[in-house]
């Protein structure tokens, strides 16, 4: 009789079994044949060229026939997986190394099967494996449309205050309108400002960038208004700054707060002439251009210190965006997770890792002082630390561990719960051993670090037996 889950995907999916082992057709052929498309190689070579001409939804590869020895065969296995994330893989062998077999789940083996095989049992796991393997493909192609529904450009969030800046991305970008971008260290400031370009009418003009924090002021001069031949003595050619490059296009100078005062006064008047003069030239040129700024600073603060000009903070505020911090977006962080999971596992060419859910519960319940820019650099570095194909809180720094309410209440509770008094019991024993100690087996002193009474001193070390009477 068929397997009722196999006859739901016959001829849907084709299977592939590699190996040498003479008992493996026969079975194979009575018992998968009627459900799925079943080919039948007898070498690595042969499944090689095999899968160049059509790809597999399943392989059952016997590692024992790839090469000489069995870990070649895992190696296999791992290559395999390395190249089709989603395929069903299976391991065969006739190995009962216990070794082998961890080996072989470390290369990302969906099941592993030791000879004699009943391939009545195979054709039960492969039906399960292939339906929730389709299930998984599904459901993540759901879930990339509900991330292109929950982003704009390259901006990632479907929170409240996310679809706040989306829609007054919408609303400036047809403008020629010098917006300013708020928002703390690592928030995205420059996606924002790459948003607005990429719906408007200068999408496909230059677009300039400048970290005005990233250059002492000597260099973001030159930077900004470029510099004619002779201006100063490395100035063997007269080169175009920022501003002249910007022409037609859009200028984008972030940590606009870090710029001096001279250069905030001759800025102003760029803006306000719409023309730039290079360093050492004496003739200015009419640029079209748009000015995008971004800070992580107060500015108002800064006008009322008298450390940024009043003139060119109403030049810059003309239309504020603000850019809320990571902790601020209620339910983004699972789709900015899978987003770098996703960039990271195909960049370093490995299957697609998932997270364990407590640590998805960890990563929300975080601060993230650093914002996108700290999730972002946490994903890259488990996925290249992180061998298996889940991440578990063990592999997330202490840190996070040590911050995450979820995780210390586990550490206190675990599952299977405690017995109260035994632990009052250890802890108060573990205080009453440890003060004696530091007091010299002093009961008077010991109650003196615990901040009790020597009569419930004396009552402690009774009920417990500690200390000498």
């Amino acid at each position: 009789m068929r397997n009722a889950t196999a006859e739901a995907l016959s001829a849907r999916y084709r299977v592939v079994i590699v190996t040498t082992d003479e008992r493996v057709p026969p079975e194979a052929e009575t018992y998968l044949a009627a459900d799925y498309d079943l080919h039948l190689l007898a070498s690595w070579g042969e499944l090689t060229a095999f899968v160049k001409k059509q790809p597999a939804d399943a392989i059952m590869l016997d590692i024992d026939t790839v090469a000489e020895r069995s870990e070649d065969g895992v190696e296999a296995l791992a290559e395999l997986r390395s190249a089709a994330p989603d395929l069903v893989l299976i391991a065969l062998t006739r190995s009962n190394d216990r070794g082998l077999r961890h080996r072989a789940i470390e290369a990302v083996v969906d099941d592993y099967f030791v000879a004699p095989v009943d391939f009545a049992e195979v054709g039960v796991v492969l039906g399960r494996m292939l339906v929730k393997r389709a299930a998984e493909i599904e459901y993540r192609n759901q879930h990339s449309k509900e991330v292109e529904r929950e982003s704009f450009g390259e901006l990632i969030g479907g929170s409240e205050s996310m679809r706040r800046v989306y829609e007054a991305i919408r609303r400036v970008a047809e403008s020629n309108t010098t917006v300013l971008i708020r928002g703390e260290s690592g928030t995205g400031k420059e996606l924002v400002a790459r948003a607005i370009v990429s719906v408007g009418p200068r999408a496909q003009k230059p677009f300039i960038s400048l970290n005005c924090a990233a250059l002492p002021e000597n260099l973001i001069e030159t930077e900004l208004f470029g510099h004619e031949k002779g201006a100063f003595t490395d100035a063997r050619t007269a080169r175009p700054g920022h501003i002249e490059l910007a022409h037609t296009g859009t200028l984008f100078l972030d940590e606009i707060a870090t710029l001096g005062l001279a250069l905030q006064s001759k800025l102003l008047r760029v803006l306000e002439d719409r023309a730039v003069t290079r360093i050492g030239g004496h003739t200015a040129k009419k640029i079209d251009f748009r000015l995008i700024t971004a800070t992580n600073e107060n500015l108002e603060e800064m006008v009322r210190a008298g450390r940024f000009r009043e003139d060119l903070y109403y030049r810059i505020n003309v239309v504020p965006i603000l850019l809320p911090a990571l902790r601020e977006r209620q339910g983004d962080i699972p789709l900015l997770v899978d987003h770098f999971l996703r960039i990271y596992c195909a960049a370093n060419n490995v299957p697609l890792k998932r997270l364990d859910p407590e640590v998805m519960q960890i990563l929300e319940e975080d601060e993230w002082p650093g914002n996108i820019r700290e999730l972002q650099n946490l994903v890259q570095r488990l996925v290249l630390m992180v061998d298996g194909p889940v991440i578990r809180v063990q592999h997330l720094p202490q840190r996070l561990i040590y911050d995450s309410a979820s995780s210390q209440e586990s550490l206190l509770i675990p599952e299977e719960g405690v017995n109260f008094d035994d632990e009052i019991t250890r802890i108060e024993t573990a205080y009453l051993v440890a003060a004696l100690r530091r007091s010299n087996g002093s009961k008077i002193g010991a109650a003196r670090l615990l901040h009790i009474d020597k009569q419930k001193m004396h009552y402690l070390c009774r009920k417990y037996s500690v200390g000498k009477e």
